[in-house]
């Protein structure tokens, strides 16, 4: 609700920031709860006079209060970005001011101006988000939310926490109704408040293991963009506190769930691992499902609520868009079982990017969990992906290491009801008896791969690598290939034939 007129302020402040920033126009963005003013080089963020349930707009010094709160809090991603806050002041003679000693009128967040065409959002649209930009991505979130504030009260409830998103989705969901239908609101709700009942111990777990941070709140692809190659989280929820309080991997969850809608599958799976990676998250993922829906449910009932308060152009869009969220929320929540496929083959093969091809089609989304040996060894050694290591890592004894904490780590996700696809060599049989053997223990349906290759290609594939956690080269291509496999029952392909990735496809989901 609209509380006051602000209309001479943002005169005022069109004409103040095109002549401070010398600019011949100033471009304004609207959202429903700000105006954004963008100029050369600067952007001021103007808060409405508004006020809603869930936030409280309403006088000068709350909107001044927030400002300086979202300078505070944004500075942790984008300290480039935000610059300062500005006062909006009314002198003695009754004519506004910027930063005088009048009266306070209103205040603005004064930003630098920023590409809008390297918002991730757009570079999606465009088909120019790449799997290096998303590999960034994971580490700086993983970053982030490593450093973020943990709740001050880490002996509340997390399962309460939830609940309480879960009842504004149900009144959202309940509002909507009509253009949603009984049925498949009625399905959603149900099904979200099973999976709930079901978690309680573990949500309230994470909060006592500090795992509820001060997050960015509103982590999606719009509030993500590119500067110099680089990925820059902005604008977090800076207007509630408690609902920016949440699990790491509820925050995690609305880009993996943006990407998966936006039916860029491989690269919320290539987020979802890159981020395990880093961030120690594996008793958590019995969650995701849960947090992919509600995710997927709040931007359901948002846009449905703009579809009906909304101007008549563009409103059966906006009600499609909200449909499609809705039922996106319903097929998170479908079952899945857990599987457990291993890729196995010599060096240049493709078993990586064949783990990476197939991942998001494999298991609950966002897909399985990729557990590559060679990133499994620069990990016991301390070191990143792409650094090489010496001909010591690469001892029998070191190997038998990988292996085994590559069947641990597997055993803990195939635990949580997520699936795994296990990329080594496998050129050993007692390494390929061993994952089966995890297979039938954990009762996870197995598929064993064997990629092959003719040898001139293994070696001009590895030949062109670069950036790869892989340290194998051309000799240790050819040592491989004197190896005796013994017994081999795995599916073999021929990585090189046109009929490769169909076979591939029909033994992952016979």
């Amino acid at each position: 609700m609209q509380i006051e007129n602000q209309s001479e302020a943002i005169a005022f402040l069109r004409a103040e920031l095109a002549r401070i920033d010398s600019a011949d126009a100033v471009r304004t963005v609207e959202t429903h709860i700000s105006l954004v003013f963008i100029a050369r080089t600067l952007a001021w963020k103007l808060k409405k006079a508004v006020r809603h349930p869930y936030l409280d707009f309403s006088t000068a010094e709350r909107r001044l209060a927030f400002c300086e709160r979202e300078l505070l809090l944004n500075r942790r991603t984008a300290p480039g970005l935000y610059r300062h806050v500005r006062r909006l002041t009314r002198n003695t003679d009754g004519r506004l001011a910027l930063d005088g000693k009048g009266s306070l009128v209103d205040a603005v967040l004064e930003m630098a101006r920023f590409d809008d065409g390297r918002l991730l959002d757009r570079l999606a649209q465009r088909g120019e988000l790449t799997p290096r930009l998303v590999t960034r991505l994971a580490a700086i979130v993983v970053g982030f939310h490593a450093a973020a504030a943990r709740s001050a009260d880490e002996a509340a409830s997390g399962s309460e926490r939830v609940a309480a998103v879960l009842r504004i989705n149900e009144a959202g969901l309940e509002a909507a109704r009509n253009l949603f239908g009984d049925g498949p609101v009625a399905e959603l709700v149900a099904a979200t408040s099973n999976l709930w009942e079901r978690h309680r111990p573990l949500l309230d777990e994470r909060q006592r293991a500090g795992c509820v941070r001060l997050c960015h709140g509103d982590l999606h692809l719009r509030n993500i963009v590119e500067i110099d190659g680089e990925p820059v989280l902005f604008d977090c929820l800076e207007f509630d506190e408690e609902m920016a309080t949440t699990d790491t991997l509820y925050d995690l969850a609305f880009l993996l769930m943006d990407l998966w809608h936006r039916d860029l599958r491989p690269l919320s799976n290539l987020l979802f691992n890159r981020y395990l990676d880093g961030a120690d998250e594996i008793p958590g993922l019995p969650l995701l499902p849960l947090f992919l829906a509600m995710r997927a449910t709040v931007r359901a009932h948002v846009l449905a609520t703009q579809a009906v308060e909304g101007s008549a152009e563009g409103r059966e869009a906006t009600a499609k868009e909200s449909r499609a969220y809705l039922d996106l929320a319903r097929d998170l929540l479908t079952p899945s079982p857990a599987r457990l496929i291993a890729i196995g083959g010599y060096s240049g093969s493709g078993k990586s990017t064949t783990a990476a091809a197939i991942a998001h089609d494999v298991g609950a989304p966002p897909g399985a969990r990729i557990l590559c040996s060679d990133r499994i060894r620069k990990r016991l050694f301390g070191v990143q992906p792409e650094t090489r290591l010496p001909l010591e890592a690469y001892r029998p004894e070191v190997s038998a290491q990988v292996y085994a904490l590559q069947r641990e780590e597997a055993g803990k996700v195939l635990a949580t009801g997520q699936s795994v696809i296990a990329d080594a060599v496998f050129d050993r049989l007692e390494e390929r008896t061993a994952i089966e053997t995890l297979a039938r223990k954990m009762g996870t349906p197995f598929v064993g791969i064997w990629l092959e290759a003719p040898e001139p290609t293994l070696v001009e594939r590895i030949a062109h690598r670069r950036g790869d956690p892989s340290d194998a080269t051309s000799d240790v291509v050819r040592i491989q290939l004197l190896h005796d496999l013994g017994p081999l029952d795995w599916l073999k392909v021929d990585s090189t034939a046109k009929d490769a990735g169909r076979r591939i496809e029909e033994a992952i989901q016979a």
